[in-house]
């Protein structure tokens, strides 16, 4: 009786351990999933599971941006040129400079994309002084012998310049991002104040030069310009950048020159070939600072989870009945 005991207790241990098997086998199937849009309109039933929710959408930056710019430029002239030296061998250009100016400038433009940028910018540069000083050599056989007379020349230079410009963005490191960048337009220049300053003759019986003034003129001209710097991402939404600019500014022209007794007039003086070299500081402010109007969106999509199928349901083994113990044949005798 006791070998039968224990038996039936190893059957009952290894039923309930198939029981508990089969449970754990079993899992329930998914819940049904449905649309989105027929949850919103209230077709399905109620604590529906949508299928899929779109992912939340990042604003990374905003495709329009305002700029302001302030700096100086270092300003050159190649040559200058005027009727008045006709009847001279030569001119010499011994000085010809520009003093340093200030400049201001505003703008507005877009990202195109996260390396690509483009502006359009309005700029006044300031007066700047001009000092030069020529010397024109009287030829062989001239009337007032030979010799040269020196001229000393002053005046002042302004322009409004605009430009449509391009940027390519390098990379960002700790929110530094080099950039170079490419732009063309116009420049009005205007030549203000501009007087010649004759001194004494050498060596000429010629009568030198009464002083003269210019009248104030303006010329329209196509610009170009080049771009470097860097720029400091110090938010979202605001940005400072310090840059480099090659700029080329075309001609000016001087009005007509009056002697200061009015006794005669001159030819006016041209200006050639233009130039600066600009060391800026810009600061850029992104529109969405203001409103959500004008912001571009960049759209993440998180990773979709991978469907992972239920264990499929296996019955648990039919365990044949055991035996039932049979005490052993004694035998009578």
């Amino acid at each position: 009786m006791v070998v039968s005991r224990h038996r039936l207790g190893l059957t009952a241990a290894l039923v309930f351990a198939a029981g508990a098997a089969q449970a754990a086998d079993y899992s329930p199937p998914p819940p049904q999933c449905y649309d989105v849009a027929i949850i919103a309109s209230g077709r399905a039933p109620p604590g529906a599971v949508p299928c899929y929710v779109p992912p939340p959408v990042i604003e990374e930056f905003s495709g329009w941006y305002l700029r302001g710019d302030i700096g100086f430029s270092n300003q050159s002239v190649g040559s200058l040129a005027s009727d008045n030296y006709i009847g001279y061998a030569s001119v010499t250009n011994t000085n010809k400079s520009f003093d340093s100016a200030p400049f201001f400038g505003i703008g507005i433009g877009y990202y195109f994309n996260d390396w690509l940028r483009f502006d359009v910018t309005g700029e006044y540069r300031g007066k700047a002084n001009f000092h030069g000083l020529d010397i024109g050599a009287f030829p062989a056989g001239s009337p007032y012998g030979t010799g040269f007379a020196p001229d000393r020349y002053s005046g002042s230079k302004s322009e409004l310049t605009f430009l449509l410009n391009g940027y390519i963005d390098l990379g960002t490191w700790y929110s530094v991002t080099p950039f170079i960048g490419a732009g063309v337009g116009f420049s009005r220049n205007t030549i203000s104040d501009f007087g010649d300053v004759g001194i004494a003759c050498k060596g000429s019986m010629a009568p030198c030069a009464a002083d003269t003034n210019f009248a104030t003129a303006s010329k329209w001209n196509f610009a170009w310009a080049l771009h470097a710097g860097l720029a400091y991402k110090v938010s979202k939404n605001f940005t400072v950048e310090l840059a480099y600019r090659y700029i080329d500014l075309g001609n000016a022209v001087t009005g007509i020159g009056f002697a200061y007794d009015a006794s005669q007039t001159f030819a006016t003086f041209e200006f050639r070939h233009l130039t600066s070299h600009d060391v800026k500081l810009g600061l850029r402010f992104n529109l969405d600072g203001f409103s959500d109007c004008c912001s571009r969106s960049t759209t993440y999509y998180a990773p979709q989870p991978t469907y992972v199928a239920p264990p499929v349901y296996a019955p648990p083994p039919i365990y044949a009945p055991q035996p039932t113990y049979q005490p052993p044949l004694r035998s009578r005798g």
